[in-house]
């Protein structure tokens, strides 16, 4: 019998929660490679990702109540893959949601990466230096 070392118990499937996990990060890695199409050196690229980080920590309903935000910040929270994944991990961890329940936070996460990466694709250059 092997033991674990944490024992995390949820409500909802783990292989969803492995997907949106997976999608989820695959998302965060479009966005890095976008910013680093966008910047010219590491330094502008360390500075632009926090203007990405911070947003999501403060909009995604993480620290503070999302319905509770103005709407403005609900329209910048809805933009940031975080927000879509911390409702999807809400769901599955506390509320046992299924696919279905969630199928739009997966719709969301799949639009924002399909935006981001056609965005990086397109401003992909080959660079000798």
């Amino acid at each position: 019998m092997s033991r674990l070392l944490f024992d995390v118990t949820t409500e909802g499937s783990v292989t969803l929660l492995c997907l949106g996990t997976a999608l989820f990060i695959t998302v965060n890695l479009a966005i890095g490679f976008t910013i680093s199409t966008v910047t010219q050196n590491q330094l502008q690229a360390m500075q632009a990702s926090v203007f990405i980080l911070l947003p999501s920590i403060l909009l995604s309903g993480f620290m503070f109540p999302f319905r509770g935000m103005p709407v403005w910040a609900q329209w910048l929270g809805e933009a940031l893959p975080a927000t879509h994944f911390m409702r999807l991990v809400r769901g599955l961890m506390l509320k046992g949601a299924a696919l279905a329940d969630l199928s739009g936070e997966f719709v969301a996460l799949a639009a924002i990466l399909l935006i981001v990466s056609a965005l990086a694709i397109s401003r992909y250059k080959v660079t000798l230096d």
